[in-house]
């Protein structure tokens, strides 16, 4: 796709920025009432110092926990987008990962990791750096550290049933590989094979189904691995604050999977405690390493329980999701996310955040939904908050003690946004608000693209570019979309 698209790009830029903004002029009126048509802009003037001053408190290998401050203004505009025109029918390519640092939004594609320098109306190329790797990326973590490094997963050829041997880690300031190193395995990397990256203090870590290691952040050295020898596998791993491991046994005798989850030293890969999981369980997810919190699958159609544990692996409490009326959901095995990649849960704050299912009385323009907390401790709800009607509302990540959502207009009129949520008071405050053009909404659709809040932005990434259909004419096609607050006087 990087290629062809190059190729013809300087052609088409001046045509494409006139159907732009002329589109743009076309329907402002009737967006503004909704926070604001989408303009480029630069970076904010004290954005960079805020980012800097909130992570003076981590060291610069430990993963980034950033606190984003309320903007001046609620109207929202555009800071980034990345798109293509040249995408035929049937054609489609994989968009494995996403990553924002006060400068650039770094996108996977296919083999390559590319970065944009932000406020811009980027396409192929307007890359700031771009890192190719001899094989498809296989697997990704959406941990960053204080110092914008991050690790994935990619295979060491492109041909058919290559495996997904390598592990790089990777400065996304520079976009220099710092360095990479071979681990030996079967998987492919393909879906259901298990495998996973991720990221904890000063260490990298994966998990390749024979087997899990970990590697110095500076060095690239091999700390330990542990390899299975019981017939198990280690089918994927969850990072941040501590670090887990899954581990999924079948049963020849029972035809049944068993599941454990232990959690090793990142530096020393010793055994600290290990939990075993209920039998009859058809799926297991690692919602967060630190504090511990599981999600169970008791039956065939997604997850009906969340387990908190202690420090020690201990069991605390049991939240119920009530036949679907709490939804808890994360990657598929072979997804190119971590097993922990859970979008629409948040932990944080000693609780679990979780979205309900949207309510609607059969016309969807009329949806609504809502964001409950439970407390660990004690799987008890705590506040509940209302997205409002023809409105829907999606936990995103913590930021300090406070919950960030995410907006969505169900009925394409209402404005999108980005809102703070105290789980104390339960009181909502606004970020900012936005207005989307029609082409873009799908990109707000949280199972089909990546959600990244940052140094005072939200970005929507496509999980997959995908052609238009067989019927269809060529078009531009939104691959990423950043918006932020207006800057007062701009």
């Amino acid at each position: 796709m990087y290629t062809q698209s190059a190729l013809s790009v300087d052609g088409r830029r001046k045509k494409r920025r006139i159907r732009l903004f002329g589109a743009g002029a076309a329907i402002l009126l009737a967006v503004v009432c909704g926070g604001g048509w989408l303009l480029l802009s630069g970076r904010g003037e004290d954005a960079t110092a805020r980012d800097k001053a909130s992570a003076a408190a981590q060291s610069p290998d430990e993963v980034r926990e950033t606190v984003e401050r309320r903007p001046a203004s609620t109207a929202g505009r555009m800071a980034f987008r990345f798109s293509v025109d040249d995408l035929s029918p049937g054609e489609s390519y994989d968009m494995p990962g996403m990553w924002a640092t006060d400068t650039l939004l770094v996108k996977g594609i296919n083999r390559s990791l590319v970065a944009f320098g932000i406020g811009k109306d980027a396409k192929p190329g307007d890359e700031s750096w771009t890192l190719k790797f001899p094989g498809p990326i296989c697997g990704t973590t959406r941990h960053v550290t204080v110092d914008d490094r991050t690790a994935v997963l990619f295979k060491s050829a492109t041909t058919r049933g290559a495996v997904c041997d390598h592990v790089a880690f990777v400065d996304l300031d520079t976009g220099r590989k710092l360095w990479e190193a071979r681990y030996k395995t079967t998987s492919t990397g393909a879906d259901g094979d298990p495998m996973g990256v991720t990221l904890t203090r000063s260490t990298v870590a994966v998990s390749w189904g024979e087997g899990s290691g970990a590697y110095d952040m500076d060095t690239g050295k091999k700390l330990w691995s542990s390899i299975r020898s019981d017939g198990c596998q280690d089918a994927g791993n969850a990072g941040g604050g501590a670090l887990l491991i899954r581990v999924d046994c079948w049963s020849k005798d029972t035809e049944t999977w068993s599941y454990r989850v232990w959690r090793p030293d990142p530096r020393t890969g010793k055994v600290l405690w290990t939990y075993r999981i209920s039998d009859n369980i058809k799926d297991v997810g690692l919602l967060s390493a630190e504090p511990p919190v599981l999600a169970a699958a008791a039956g065939d159609i997604g997850f009906t329980d969340l387990i908190s544990l202690d420090d020690k692996g201990g069991y605390r409490a049991t939240i119920r999701l009530k036949g679907g009326t709490y939804l808890a959901k994360c990657a598929d095995l072979g997804a190119y996310n971590a097993i922990d990649d859970c979008p629409g849960t948040v932990v944080g704050d000693g609780q679990v955040f979780l979205t309900s299912r949207e309510d609607s009385d059969a016309v969807i323009e009329d949806n609504s939904n809502w964001i409950t907390g439970f407390d660990l401790a004690t799987g008890k709800t705590t506040k509940k908050f209302e997205s409002g009607r023809s409105q829907l509302l999606y936990p995103l990540r913590m930021s300090g003690g406070q919950l960030l959502a995410f907006r969505s207009s169900a009925d394409g009129i209402r404005p999108y946004g980005v809102v703070s949520l105290d789980p104390r008071s339960g009181k909502e405050t606004p970020y900012f608000y936005f207005g989307l053009p029609s082409d873009a909404q799908l990109m707000t659709d949280l199972n089909l693209a990546d959600v990244v809040v940052q140094n005072g932005r939200l970005f929507f990434g496509m999980k997959k570019a995908e052609g238009p259909g067989e019927d269809e004419q060529k078009r531009w096609i939104w691959l990423v979309l950043g918006v932020e607050a207006v800057k007062p006087g701009t």
